[in-house]
């Protein structure tokens, strides 16, 4: 056992960790980005080739077929770069109770791009968009120059289509924090987040989502740039919240690479760590059976997912 499972152990006497369920296939359809943030896992960027096929999209559609997956959660990158996502979230669509999008919400101003909001409403695809901070200072120094104008941007045309007026078209915002902390309260942030982007903006969003920023990918060379990365960690490792074990999302998804590879979560697909312990690893070979139960791999960056409040891709656990 590593020193996450260890500290599993000591707090419930499980083995490693487990899944409980597919509820959720999370699909990642390549690393190509209109933007390159300092705190990306994956590190996408435009330069980035990985791009999944619509081969690999059949098969995730027969997939979610079998697995009886409740919702598909698509990523990427960009996932509006994929030539084929529109086709694929129709196809898949048929077979799940919801398909939700994690956009960057600026690729969507794109002039070849603009006609994605439209089809999104069309098809109540649910959004989830990143959003570091209300602030723009603070957006510009994670995302980049002119990100945080046209992120505002993006919200007010969604806005106008009902995205975060309709409950039935949910736009859910990102936070992550902009330095070597933790994530505050979700329920605060939220609030704030509402009152700031009202009063400034006059612009709406659904749900507040916090998470944790990973120590791997950019975010990890960040830390060892600056020498705070053995401090990073021990930070999340001190601020382990047994409570969120239980809720991890790990336990309740499966990952799909762009290439077909099987992973617990996006993180390990960063890190390329698929599948393992004695389970099916790529898309030909999926067993749903074999894969509800599997033994997850776990590594150092899982304290992530357990500090504090906790984090996944649905914000916080606790």
């Amino acid at each position: 056992m590593n020193d996450f499972e260890q500290k599993i152990f000591i707090h419930n006497r499980e083995k490693g960790l487990h899944s409980l369920k597919i509820d959720t296939i999370q699909v990642n359809v390549g690393l190509t980005c209109n933007q390159q943030c300092i705190h990306c896992h994956l590190e996408a960027s435009p330069q980035r080739k990985e791009m999944m096929s619509k081969q690999i999209m059949e098969k995730i559609v027969e997939t979610a077929h079998k697995a009886k997956a409740n919702n598909i959660d698509i990523t990427g990158g960009a996932p509006e770069l994929n030539p084929n996502l529109q086709w694929f979230i129709q196809s898949v669509d048929e077979y799940v109770d919801a398909v939700q999008v994690r956009t960057n919400l600026t690729v969507l101003l794109e002039p070849e791009m603009n006609a994605f909001m439209e089809f999104y409403r069309d098809n109540k695809v649910k959004l989830v968009a990143s959003m570091p901070c209300y602030l723009e200072e603070n957006v510009r120094a994670q995302r980049g120059e002119g990100v945080y104008e046209k992120s505002i941007s993006a919200i007010r045309e969604l806005n106008n289509l009902g995205y975060g007026r309709s409950p039935e078209l949910t736009l859910d915002l990102v936070y992550n924090p902009g330095g070597v902390f933790l994530p505050g309260q979700q329920k605060d942030l939220e609030e704030t987040y509402k009152k700031e982007l009202w009063e400034r903006y006059g612009i709406y969003f659904s749900h507040l989502l916090t998470i944790t920023n990973m120590p791997i990918g950019r975010f990890k060379k960040m830390l060892s740039i600056e020498n705070k990365e053995r401090d990073y960690l021990n930070l999340l490792k001190e601020s382990f919240n047994a409570d969120t074990l239980e809720n991890l999302m790990c336990r309740y998804q499966l990952n799909i690479g762009w290439d077909g590879r099987l992973y617990d979560c996006d993180f390990n697909l960063a890190l390329r760590l698929p599948v393992d312990h004695g389970a099916p690893d790529h898309i030909d070979i999926f067993e749903a059976g074999k894969l509800n139960t599997r033994r997850i791999v776990t590594g150092e960056h899982c304290f992530g997912c357990t500090a504090g409040f906790g984090s996944s891709c649905k914000g916080a656990l606790t």
